[in-house]
């Protein structure tokens, strides 16, 4: 095993909540080889499990988004665990301390905290943040983990770019979105091709800058959440934005066949989604969205699976709730993006201050019902999980793959579950050198077929 350690985080008497148990972040980058595992290993499963979530340098942050960003990443081969690394993203505000403003208020785009997801598209892998540039991360045997640098498609994206982009399984295509600033336009579409250029950037009229997180996928439009929690300089340090239902919510709508074309505003109930489950269209003049939906943003309710239903000829949208069960984090088999999915899943886990019972996965069957739930035991919290395939077949077998943080031994572990049977046993627990901070979106990279 080696070690480094660019600056161990002070300690505090009283940490915040976001900085205190296993939300405070860890001090060392690790690697680590040959893991010990309780069960087998699918031999399947060959490749990286990676979630990046904030791990501030220095443990003072004034809020859990605003963390550096870490990536924890696990290898995967030939029924091992092989090995085990986490690494910062060497952002240029990690290295050289570059702030995402200069002194006249200007954003730096290159500049930020890379600390929400880790997608790849096109060859290359990307630790995101909906507040910047994505930063290129090396998958390559003997350079794991290692930052690259800033990618702005070969200086064609001029804006952000969201922690959610969504690749269509059909296509190739990377769809996402921009948001923010101080003035017009405050949302811009893009989509880069299979080949990972940049072909369509379109900006969108919207009314304000708002907080939008996630947006969706079908085979025929993308949708758009346009919900009240409004950009509000005044609120400093922490997050710069205030839940105004005044404002109102809506549901945009536009046509892929169409980028340039009208973008048609449903409206809905103030509510706030930070994830989406899944979309598709439902003939020609549906659509169905699933999202995991907070009814206000104040914290004191949770968020909960909700089921809209888009009618494009009255212009209508029909809500739903599906579930009573706390839940966040909802995920399908990536290959059904945009498409009809029969099974969902979602992670009941605790967000800072909550106090939200944590410690098991979900599985919803979307077509009947059903909810299928694996406990994972006394203060055994559960991360986002990522389904990774057992074969070619979208939405069939496959496994799930979480971190769990065992509060009893202040330890992590990697869990895969058979996600046909999440209800049973661990398949396999691979024990960690260290303990994952909670945090927030990952994926399973399996290597590229030779």
């Amino acid at each position: 095993m080696t070690t480094t350690s660019p600056t161990t985080p002070s300690a505090s008497d009283a940490p915040a909540p976001h900085l205190a148990g296993n939300f405070a972040p860890v001090a060392e980058e690790l690697t680590a080889y040959d893991l010990p595992v309780t069960g087998t290993v699918p031999p399947e499963l060959s490749g990286w499990f990676l979630r990046n979530g904030p791990n501030p340098r220095d443990a003072v942050t004034p809020h859990w988004f605003f963390g550096d960003g870490m990536v924890h990443g696990l290898r995967l081969e030939g029924g091992r665990a092989v090995s085990y690394r986490n690494r910062w993203v060497r952002t240029s505000t990690f290295t050289d301390g570059v702030p995402p403003r200069d002194a006249q208020g200007r954003r730096n785009l290159s500049a930020g905290v890379a600390n929400t997801h880790v997608v790849r598209h096109a060859g290359r892998t990307l630790a995101l943040v909906e507040s910047s540039f994505p930063y290129e991360i090396d998958c390559r045997p003997g350079h794991e983990l290692e930052t690259l640098g800033v990618h702005d498609f070969g200086g064609r994206l001029t804006t952000a770019m969201t922690a959610h982009p969504k690749t269509c399984p059909t296509t190739g295509e990377l769809h996402f979105f921009g948001y923010g600033g101080s003035k017009p336009p405050y949302l811009t579409y893009h989509r880069a091709d299979a080949d990972g250029e940049l072909v369509i950037s379109r900006p969108i009229d919207v009314t304000a800058h708002t907080m939008m997180h996630d947006f969706h996928l079908t085979e025929r439009h993308v949708i758009f959440m346009d919900l009240p929690m409004v950009f509000d300089a005044h609120r400093r340090p922490g997050m710069p934005y205030r839940w105004d239902p005044e404002y109102g919510a809506r549901l945009g709508v536009l046509r892929r066949d169409d980028p340039h074309g009208e973008v048609r505003w449903l409206p809905i109930d103030p509510c706030y989604v930070f994830h989406a489950l899944n979309a598709h269209d439902d003939g020609d003049q549906r659509i169905v969205l699933h999202v995991s939906r907070y009814p206000d943003f104040t914290g004191r309710q949770p968020s909960c699976l909700w089921r809209w239903t888009i009618d494009l000829a009255s212009g209508t949208v029909a809500e739903e709730q599906l579930d009573d069960q706390y839940c966040e984090f909802p995920r399908v088999d990536d290959r059904l993006v945009g498409q009809r999915a029969r099974f969902g899943h979602a992670t009941v886990a605790e967000a800072p201050g909550t106090g939200h019972i944590p410690g098991a996965l979900l599985r919803y069957d979307l077509e009947t019902g059903a909810v299928v739930r694996h406990d994972f035991g006394p203060g055994r919290t559960p991360g986002e999980a990522a389904f990774a395939p057992a074969d070619d077949r979208p939405g069939g077998p496959g496994w799930l793959l979480t971190y769990v943080y065992d509060a009893t031994t202040d330890t992590s572990d990697l869990v895969v579950l058979d996600a046909e049977d999440i209800s049973a046993d661990p398949v396999a627990t691979v024990h960690l050198p260290q303990r994952v901070p909670y945090g927030f979106h990952g994926n399973w990279l399996p290597d590229p077929a030779r």
